[in-house]
């Protein structure tokens, strides 16, 4: 029989754990839309490997961004 490859499949970590990151500021647009992609939607922390803690703190972080316009609500 044939053997079929197996896929080993790298556990995210986390991108403000290991950068030592404590603080998400809403005003870092470039570092915030690395987590949301074109349809502007919030990525989910199983995707985006952000650990429960960071995903919160980012949540607040875009939503403060999106109200004084710095992140669009949808794209086009």
């Amino acid at each position: 029989m044939a053997q079929q490859k197996q896929y080993y499949r790298r556990k995210k970590v986390c991108k403000f754990c290991v950068e030592r990151i404590d603080t998400i500021n809403y005003k870092d647009v470039k570092l915030l839309s690395q987590f949301v992609p074109e349809r502007a939607k919030i990525m989910p922390r199983r995707i985006s490997g952000v650990c429960s803690p960071h995903q919160r703190r980012l949540n607040e972080a875009i939503k403060m961004a999106r109200n004084i316009a710095l992140l669009p609500f949808t794209s086009e």
